[in-house]
């Protein structure tokens, strides 16, 4: 039942973590005056808006992967610097994984110390873990410095244009490069590691 359960929990939670990161893109964008996102109607908590599809496999299977990527014109977000505005609308969506993680494992807590049947008890328990540990690998992926990750979008704000443009010459190589890094057991061990660190963190004192 367990094996059976942990498969129905994981599809909410996958969406909510792929829905959360990219709205955080729309949204932060949006506050700094670009209106792409609304205007195409990807500023919604509606996941079906959001899903990559081998991005959302990726995440179910490895527990790493990505969403389809929010349209942003830094050229409307006139209230700040566009580099300042890029920094901070790339910044915007792993930083959403980030908190709902965080409250995530504080849910935890909280069920744990409700007077609940085991068989409501121990669903909500898993769905808490998964979205610790789902939203941990979603942000923790898209921190890494490859387009069109966030990483690579920080990497563009805080970097001079002579090595932006030697980095650039690697876009057209990026997707295969993230799927070797998503199954080179070398490279996908090492994220693999950082997330289930960080999720050991947030966990241990519920759960270990």
């Amino acid at each position: 039942m367990e094996g059976i359960l942990k498969y129905i929990i994981l599809v909410p939670v996958i969406l909510f973590a792929m829905t959360i990161h990219e709205f955080a893109h729309g949204f932060v964008a949006y506050l700094l005056g670009d209106d792409t996102a609304k205007k195409m109607g990807r500023l919604t908590l509606n996941p079906i808006s959001h899903i990559d599809i081998l991005g959302f496999i990726a995440l179910f299977i490895a527990h790493i992967g990505w969403a389809k990527p929010v349209p942003i014109d830094i050229s409307k977000a006139k209230k700040v610097h566009p580099r300042l505005a890029l920094l901070l609308i790339a910044l915007a969506g792993p930083m959403a994984n980030f908190i709902s993680a965080y409250i995530f494992s504080k849910l935890i807590f909280i069920i744990h110390n409700l007077a609940l049947p085991e068989s409501v008890k121990v669903p909500l328990i898993y769905f808490c873990t998964f979205g610790v540990i789902l939203n941990i690998g979603f942000g923790v992926f898209n921190l890494l410095p490859l387009p069109p990750l966030d990483g690579y979008r920080i990497l563009e704000a805080l970097l001079p244009e002579n090595i932006l443009y030697k980095l650039r010459k690697i876009e057209p190589y990026s997707f295969i490069i993230l799927l070797l890094i998503l199954f080179f057991p070398p490279t996908s061990k090492i994220i693999g590691n950082i997330v289930n660190y960080l999720s050991y963190l947030l966990l241990k004192s519920y759960l270990y």
